[in-house]
């Protein structure tokens, strides 16, 4: 799990894709890199926009199910996956988000020049 303020910023410049949901960014890292080449690793970021601490932690926990889910099969190595949220006016189903994730990492990976 990506937990430092450098590598978010650094998956920042990497390539996007947006849903009503979520934004998920995808940064290949540098090869001298400290964590291993293949690893694939995963922020999550959910600003205060989204509610009080009782909507972001039940977001985060939604977002971290669905990448538990979706990464061992989907996700793009060498590559690290940040889930940003975004407010709607209701909460969307898991099935819905996880077929948008779903999505997104295969979109992602073909930018990234990896098919997948």
């Amino acid at each position: 799990m990506i937990r430092k303020r450098a590598d978010f910023l650094a998956a920042n410049r990497g390539k996007r894709f947006v849903t009503p949901n979520f934004v998920l960014l995808a940064h290949r890292r540098r090869p001298d890199h400290t964590i291993a080449a293949d690893d694939m690793r995963y922020g999550i970021t959910v600003t205060k926009k989204i509610g009080n601490a009782v909507a972001r932690n039940r977001m985060k926990r939604r977002f971290r199910a669905l990448l538990a889910e979706c990464l061992p099969d989907h996700g793009i190595a060498g590559v690290d996956h940040i889930m940003i949220g975004r407010k709607t006016a209701q909460e969307s189903d898991f099935a819905i988000m996880k077929a948008d994730l779903e999505k997104g990492l295969k979109f992602l990976a073909k930018k990234l020049g990896q098919t997948g």
